[in-house]
């Protein structure tokens, strides 16, 4: 079997495992105050640009949009989404199980744009019973979008113009992020991200690591004791020290950047080869997800040999799938897939 199904099949780089080895006998303090998890913060704030920045390391994406959110919002507030937003379609109502509503907004390939967001703020506020609503307290986006495409620098700059405008939050879900900075035609680097936006997460689980996910809250107590609430929602990890060692392994040597450039390769040789045979692609490849218009008899033949993900039925006869590479995808794997297809 050739398993394209997501980016975080394979374990972990062989220089974390490695390393986690070497220490693994080790005794250290919990819950991230170890000297690993000091280095690591020193080395994403560094590389960020933000020498204040506050840096947390939870395990999970999931867990940590649902903290970073409970975290920021008001009990009377919700949070702001494309209606595509993961947060909004696969996290099985994560946030509104934390008490906080899901506001979506049209998407535009993905992502959310500055002008909705500014007229729904607006909107909101010019109805006169807006005290009986869930008021807008913060945005979310992600970058890659749920559709693989990425948020140009001016759109960013957008977005953050108008949360400030408006005195709310922007929230950047980084689970791919890896991914994004690495892809071809980016004009958004990560100091840009730590500029523009006021808290975002640098995704490991999906970019190298077991597991682990680092919040960056770029302006220091933003969140008051952001800790407690960690420990509160049941993310705060007593090993601290696996997460520190993974992200200090991460962001040592730039290779970070290195391993999701990989991923980028490997998509692109698959998307080129497929528009060469006349597959339609749902939307012009920008990182490492693919989303492949296929015949459903294709599909069902391809499921013999293929680990893919179902995205969405397109009519009664085609299917889109999305097929996703990653830091460890191998030319041989790609190759026998294009095979296959």
């Amino acid at each position: 079997m050739q398993y394209f199904e997501s980016d975080y099949m394979e374990g972990a780089h062989p220089r974390i495992l490695e390393r986690m080895m070497r220490t693994n006998m080790e005794k250290n303090p919990g819950y991230g105050v170890d000297t690993y998890c000091t280095e690591a913060r020193e080395k994403i704030r560094k590389a960020c640009h933000c020498p204040e920045a506050e840096i947390h390391f939870l395990v999970g994406g999931t867990q940590t949009n649902a903290t970073v959110i409970t975290a920021l919002l008001r009990p009377y507030e919700g949070v702001i989404a494309a209606e595509s937003g993961h947060i909004n379609q696969h996290e099985a109502g994560a946030i509104e199980c934390g008490g906080h509503k899901v506001l979506s907004l049209p998407q535009h390939d993905g992502k959310l744009s500055a002008e909705d967001v500014d007229k729904f703020i607006n909107d909101f506020y010019a109805d006169l019973n807006y005290e009986h609503m869930v008021s807008p307290g913060m945005v979310y986006i992600s970058h890659p979008t749920e559709h693989g495409t990425l948020y140009t620098l001016a759109e960013l700059e957008a977005l953050s113009c108008v949360c400030h405008k408006h005195h709310i939050p922007l929230y950047m879900d980084g689970a791919r992020l890896g991914y994004g900075l690495a892809a071809r035609n980016t004009d958004v680097t990560l100091p840009d991200i730590a500029r523009l936006c006021d808290v975002f997460y640098i995704g490991g689980t999906k970019v190298g690591a077991l597991f682990g996910e680092a919040v960056v809250i770029t302006r220091p107590g933003m969140i008051k004791q952001f800790f407690s609430i960690i420990k509160q929602r049941g993310a705060l990890l007593a090993k601290g020290w696996l997460l520190g060692i993974q992200f200090d392994t991460l962001f040592t040597d730039n290779l970070y950047m290195q391993i999701s450039q990989n991923a980028i390769d490997m998509a692109e040789l698959i998307a080129q080869e497929l528009q060469e045979r006349g597959y339609r692609l749902l939307a012009q490849p920008q990182t490492n997800q693919l989303f492949v218009v296929i015949e459903n008899e294709k599909m069902q033949e391809l499921s013999k040999s293929v680990v893919y993900s179902f995205w969405e039925k397109y009519d009664d006869n085609h299917t889109v799938i999305r097929l996703a590479t990653s830091w460890a995808t191998r030319k041989e794997d790609v190759v026998e897939l294009l095979k296959l297809l």
